[in-house]
């Protein structure tokens, strides 16, 4: 079991969470069940799955959980595109958090090739055995 506060990835996942609560706060009150509620769940999602797949046995489950993590980020850039069409961000918001994940996803996409190798090393040793 790994601890996912050690994970840089999961930091910054967080601070951009901490981002997007902020900047979320000043959406009509009739998105709070909407389109704030959605963009909330992504962003927590990415930090939450990070932590539930270290909390797993296996570098092949932990790599399932980064890879819904990246289905999370690329919800979240959705939203947050969708939020600023809709004049609910502001643009300097809007460029901050979408490269905050932007940054995060390419994090993922790294981990989730580090994590991959070790798996594919010990099968091709088994196949060769």
């Amino acid at each position: 079991m790994r601890d996912y506060r050690d994970l840089r990835v999961w930091q910054k996942s967080h601070r951009l969470t901490l981002a997007i609560y902020r900047a979320t706060e000043l959406f009509p009150k009739a998105e709070l069940f909407g389109l704030t509620s959605q963009i909330r769940r992504a962003s927590v999602s990415i930090e939450a799955n990070l932590a539930e797949g270290c909390g797993r046995r296996s570098d092949g489950e932990m790599g399932r959980f980064v890879q819904i993590a990246m289905g999370s980020g690329a919800e979240l850039s959705c939203h947050l595109l969708l939020a600023r069409d809709l004049g609910m961000i502001s643009k300097t918001d809007y460029s901050s958090l979408a490269e905050g994940t932007t940054e995060i996803l390419r994090m993922l996409s790294a981990l989730s090739e580090k994590v991959k190798r070790p798996a594919v090393r010990s099968s091709q040793l088994r196949a060769n055995s």
